[in-house]
């Protein structure tokens, strides 16, 4: 028996990632094992506190229980209190901050709660494709803004003022920029509220690379008018290795946390009480700590270079985050063309660049979660099987 599924998915392909895990899967048993410079999954560890937070909490017997839907108070708490030490912004933990299963889960979650067949919502090209499936589920309607090299990666906001957005109700941005590296600035972040003020659009602003490579860290929400006009999303997956302990927040108006926590509470619960508390120990950490974790990732970034180097590949040195987003060379088609090649011919993986969106065909993208060691061997196989 055949069952038909829904139309909401029929326009909606796996992740590309879940299907190239499979092809390398099957090359790791037939030859050397690939390496991945793909997928950015944090390799190193959490702090050693949260971890020994977690076992302290997980021992105690009054924890295993059903929780709220809205977190712990001790959680949004710290996640206030993190805001304000790091953005300089305030936040009121009862009304303006939701804990989140991971801030995947959040994009889903903003889109079923505003979007419905009918409506648009405007979506950045190149950009991280969740976006785009998470429209197409909620059966709006995907409109593409332009990012390009020659604008820094930046939308043209008065380019998409002369178009037709009155049905548009949500325009997702993510600065630092995944995959491009691209960081907003002071005037941008104003033009951008003004533009959204002014075509009563929600910014909803995907925020987790803003620690990683980035000597300052920022919020959309700590520039003037932002409130009006902003939710913003976040998570500890990169700024503290905890990928798969899936922590994120969803933060801004409190008529909007109400509203998205109304779609939430049907859909899932509360995290488990002991990994809130590791995620408060987390948040808690001080700038040691970050300053500690770019260390690892400046001298791995060098390494990157270098490979991108032998592949004539070209790039912005002052990019930021957990990618280094790089121009291939003429003599390839498109992205995937040098991503195939090298796959194949030197068993390592490296993104396309057109995965995220056709303004990527041009480019590719590669992690920074391996160790240097791992990217040494990686240089040496393309020096090798690439000539």
């Amino acid at each position: 028996m055949q069952i038909q599924v829904a139309k909401r998915l029929q326009g909606t392909e796996e992740y590309y990632f879940s299907k190239k895990l499979r092809e390398i899967d099957e090359m790791n048993q037939n030859g050397p094992k690939v390496i991945n410079l793909g997928i950015g999954s944090p390799d190193l560890p959490p702090h050693p506190s949260v971890v020994e937070a977690l076992h302290e909490q997980a021992a105690l017997p009054n924890t295993h229980a059903y929780q709220g839907y809205k977190g712990i108070p001790a959680l949004r708490k710290a996640m206030a209190d993190w805001y304000q030490r790091y953005y300089g912004v305030q936040l009121n933990p009862d009304a303006e901050v939701l804990p989140l299963i991971g801030s995947k889960e959040g994009i889903m979650h903003i889109c079923m709660t505003y979007l419905q067949a009918g409506d648009e919502a405007l979506i950045p090209n190149p950009g991280y494709p969740t976006y785009r499936s998470a429209v197409n589920l909620s059966g709006a309607t995907v409109v593409d803004y332009d990012l390009v090299a020659e604008n820094g990666w930046l939308p043209d906001l008065d380019a998409l003022a002369k178009k037709d957005l009155s049905r548009v109700k949500i325009m997702w941005v993510n600065y630092p920029h995944m995959p491009t590296g691209a960081k907003v600035n002071r005037e941008f972040a104003a033009k951008l509220i003004a533009f959204a003020k002014a075509h009563h659009i929600l910014i909803c602003h995907d925020n987790p690379y803003s620690f990683i490579l980035n000597e300052q860290p920022e919020s959309l929400l700590q520039f003037e008018g932002a409130r009006d006009v902003v939710l913003e999303l976040n998570s500890l997956s990169k700024s503290s290795n905890m990928a798969g302990w899936r922590v994120g927040m969803l933060v801004g108006n409190a008529t909007w946390i109400a509203d998205v926590l109304r779609f939430k509470s049907n859909m899932d619960s509360g995290m488990f009480q002991p990994l809130q508390m590791a995620a408060v120990k987390a948040l808690q950490l001080g700038p040691e700590w970050y300053d500690e974790l770019n260390k690892i990732y400046r001298g791995r970034r060098e390494k990157v270079f270098q490979l991108l180097d032998l592949l004539q590949c070209s790039y912005d040195k002052n990019q930021v985050g957990m990618f280094v987003w790089a121009s291939i060379p003429d003599t390839y088609d498109n992205g995937y063309t040098l991503s195939d090649e090298v796959l194949q011919k030197a068993r390592v993986f490296i993104t396309p660049g057109g995965i995220f969106g056709s303004n990527g065909n041009g480019y590719v993208r590669v992690s920074l979660c391996q160790d240097e060691k791992v990217f040494q061997e990686a240089i040496d196989r393309i020096k090798t099987a690439i000539k």
